[in-house]
């Protein structure tokens, strides 16, 4: 994801520029998209309905990332997005993709790798659904790291919970463990910072 990262900025003169306060949902899945999203500012999560009901968070959209692609050309949203703070994104409706990729051909390139990496996240979540709950957690703080192309991963034990379909106890039970075979740290600011990666990497079986 890292090398998809602000490769869209050249573009947003084509998109519609909106503000949007905390809390606030973008779309929700399962609805008739008409485009996509930018982050410009910010902070987006990516939540997922389950066939039991239950909403699990399931990624959370860096700034200079594209969001909700699958919605572009009427394609129904698979996911919902919701900002996390007061935000700043551009939308791209399907006649300003068509514009950019006609007068930039590389843009559809561009687009094409955002919806494959997308798709694979999906993918990713249902081949580890019925993992343990410490490989899930494993996982998840992983791609967060790549997501954020950083040790420290602003998630809290809340958040982490609803991703993994869990109990915050759960949570704060396999964080403390890890803590103590020092393969991460804690921060009071709702941030864990990974000390061990190939550890983690251990516990995912890579």
């Amino acid at each position: 994801m890292a090398n998809l990262r602000y490769q869209w900025t050249p573009y947003l003169m084509y998109g519609k520029k909106y503000e949007m306060g905390k809390q606030t949902t973008v779309y929700r899945q399962g609805e008739l998209g008409s485009g996509f999203y930018y982050l410009d500012k910010g902070g987006v999560k990516i939540t997922l309905l389950s066939d039991n009901g239950h909403e699990r968070t399931i990624d959370y959209v860096p700034i200079g990332g594209l969001f909700g692609e699958h919605g572009a050309y009427n394609g129904p949203y698979l996911t919902s997005a919701i900002t996390i703070s007061a935000s700043v994104m551009y939308f791209f409706s399907d006649e300003a993709l068509s514009r950019v990729c006609q007068d930039h051909p590389q843009a559809a390139v561009i687009f094409t790798n955002s919806q494959i990496y997308k798709v694979r996240i999906l993918a990713e979540i249902i081949a580890f659904q019925d993992s343990p709950t410490e490989q899930q957690m494993a996982n998840y703080l992983i791609k967060l790291m790549s997501v954020h192309e950083n040790e420290n991963v602003p998630i809290d034990q809340t958040s982490f919970a609803r991703y993994i379909d869990t109990s915050r106890i759960t949570i704060n039970k396999i964080l403390q463990k890890w803590r103590q075979q020092g393969l991460i740290e804690l921060s009071e600011r709702s941030a864990i910072r990974v000390v061990d990666l190939e550890g983690l990497l251990e516990i995912v079986g890579l």
